[in-house]
């Protein structure tokens, strides 16, 4: 795992048509510095990367995904398809996600990740926002080093709360537990971010539902000699 020591210059946006997700944004990310948030599309904001939320397959047949792809262009879908199998095999895992170039000036790059499984799921109990918010950063994280600086700024969708029906209250709550994360660690891999997630909020169920929960990163290994 590696450690950040500083604040990420990375210029994020929240974006969505729903007026319910974005109150419920003001409030979760109330003392979030470095935060803009929008009522809009997420095709307005100029900015380098979207986040478009998806399904393990990467079929972008429905809500956002389907406006990112007639938007972008069949080609999306493929690019999206390949890189998955690539690097995951047969399907994106909840807490992955992929990062392709977009074919398009603005945004320079597509980063997808499942928040369900199939094209249509309801995903109100579970934990797949979180993951799925957690793991878009670490895709930028990703990028950027492979390619430092291609990613300075990101912008992001309710995730789950239109297709997946997550409450916009839970929604926001998620997501910014998946954002502190963000600009203090990056992660090894895809596992040890989605085994950081599940063991600390395991017990969501039994905490009040509109409040928010920070992920606590794991501390840095020591290494043996």
């Amino acid at each position: 795992m590696t450690v950040t020591q500083e604040t990420p210059t990375l210029r994020v946006v929240l974006s969505d048509v729903n007026a319910k997700v974005v109150q419920a944004w003001l409030s979760a990310f109330a003392d979030t510095p470095g935060v803009e948030i929008v009522k809009g599309s997420l095709l307005n904001q100029q900015v380098d990367a979207w986040v478009s939320p998806t399904n393990s397959l990467g079929r972008m047949d429905g809500g956002v995904d389907a406006v990112v792809k007639r938007h972008l262009g069949a080609g999306i879908q493929l690019r999206v398809q390949q890189a998955i199998r690539a690097q995951f095999g047969a399907t994106l895992p909840i807490g992955g996600a992929v990062c392709v170039p977009s074919g398009a000036a603005v945004p320079k790059y597509l980063i997808s990740t499942p928040t369900m499984h199939g094209s249509a799921e309801n995903v109100r109990e579970t934990l797949n926002v979180a993951l799925a918010c957690a793991a878009a950063f670490q895709a930028v994280h990703m990028q950027n080093a492979a390619e430092p600086g291609s990613i300075t700024s990101v912008a992001l969708v309710g995730m789950g709360a239109a297709t997946g029906k997550v409450p916009p209250q839970v929604c926001a709550n998620l997501m910014w537990a998946g954002y502190t994360l963000f600009g203090e660690h990056s992660f090894d891999d895809y596992d040890e971010l989605r085994a950081t997630v599940q063991d600390q909020l395991g017990d969501i169920d039994t905490r009040p539902r509109t409040g928010r929960i920070r992920i606590t990163p794991p501390a840095p290994r020591t290494s043996r000699r």
